[in-house]
């Protein structure tokens, strides 16, 4: 695979997603809002309603994950956000429950909660490299740990495994599992190193700012 950019899912970046999405029946039914709204209101949502609702999640921000991009097309998604961010995550008898409940209101405290990796790009190592930009954007935001609930039996395929991601790519990038509530659905945990606070010189700063990007997607 030629070179990757990975990039925060922001407004001006709404129809990169949209088209990633659309490519796939069941990303386009929920639109990745599924551990962001309770069950009771995604209950009475349809597909429709659920990308309105991701749309009002980018145009307010923070952005809720990263796309990845081969060229112009997205290619690839992880959701990684707060844990605050996805509470049907965090609640009941799910594998993914935070450990303690008070986790599960902590902003420091971050999940990669879903992978989407367009069928054409599978198999090139894409959940690896979205996971290490997951950790490092989770980290320069302000967390001190990323939480993860993937799959372990990768010989079993499922939908729920290749969304979750498989516990190997969490295991190579430092994951440890903190319980494990239903077999093979282990909640994993990475405690991040902090990182300096030191301001780069003025010279640095200034040269590392990139041209905007052209608005397009969302409407403000």
């Amino acid at each position: 695979m030629s070179a990757l950019a990975i990039h925060p899912l922001t407004p001006d970046r709404w129809d990169d997603f949209v088209a990633l999405f659309e490519t796939d029946s069941i990303c386009k039914m929920c639109w990745c809002v599924h551990h962001r709204l309770p069950a009771e209101v995604r209950r009475e949502t349809d597909p429709k309603s659920r990308k309105a609702a991701m749309a009002k999640i980018v145009k307010k921000g923070p952005p809720p994950g990263l796309l990845a991009y081969k060229g112009d097309d997205a290619v690839g998604w992880l959701a990684v956000a707060p844990r605050p961010a996805t509470p049907d995550w965090n609640v009941g008898r799910k594998a993914s429950a935070a450990e303690l409940p008070e986790h599960g209101e902590d902003e420091s405290v971050w999940a990669t909660s879903c992978f989407f990796i367009r069928k054409d790009a599978r198999g090139l190592g894409l959940s690896a490299t979205l996971l290490d930009a997951g950790t490092a954007y989770a980290r320069k935001n302000g967390a001190k740990t990323v939480e993860a609930c993937p799959m372990a039996h990768d010989d079993r395929r499922s939908t729920t495994g290749m969304f979750v991601g498989p516990k190997r790519v969490f295991d190579r990038a430092g994951f440890e599992t903190v319980i494990e509530r239903k077999p093979g659905r282990p909640l994993m945990r990475l405690t991040l190193k902090t990182t300096s606070t030191k301001k780069k010189p003025a010279a640095v700063t200034k040269a590392a700012k990139t041209k905007a990007r052209a608005p397009k997607g969302l409407k403000t």
